[in-house]
């Protein structure tokens, strides 16, 4: 919950190469006070079935800039092999097919602002922008 002194952070991702949430991917908050300081790593959680995080840390007081850093690439190897072991002439062996290995989004916060960071994705592109 956000406080006049700190700004609060959600996201969730939607794979939109099958038309859902994107189930456990990893997703790690940094922030810092300052375009100029040093990042301050504060944790991290993993999507839901729903393809959301509703246990990211809090920020500290003082944040101006957050990022959130997507782990991509194991989820779309799991989904490659899912959809490898669900259809019988598909190749047994691939790789994950993910261009993005890593998706970073960097953002700037006002105190007692609330945050919601969308990503769709797809295994060769993604987008982003702030939600209500």
């Amino acid at each position: 919950m956000s406080t006049s002194a700190t700004a609060s952070v959600s996201t969730h991702i939607l794979d939109t190469s099958i038309g859902r949430p994107a189930e456990g991917v990893a997703v790690h908050l940094s922030a810092r006070p300052g375009r100029t300081a040093d990042w301050q790593a504060l944790g991290g959680s993993a999507t839901d079935a729903d393809g959301r995080c509703k246990d990211l840390p809090a920020l500290p007081e003082g944040t101006t800039h957050v990022r959130l850093d997507f782990a991509v690439e194991p989820y779309f190897e799991e989904s490659a092999k899912k959809q490898a072991d669900a259809q019988q002439d598909a190749p047994a062996n691939r790789d994950s097919g993910a261009f993005f290995p890593e998706v970073a989004i960097t953002f700037a916060v006002e105190p007692g602002e609330h945050y919601h960071v969308p990503l769709l994705l797809n295994p060769f592109g993604y987008s982003v922008y702030r939600g209500s």
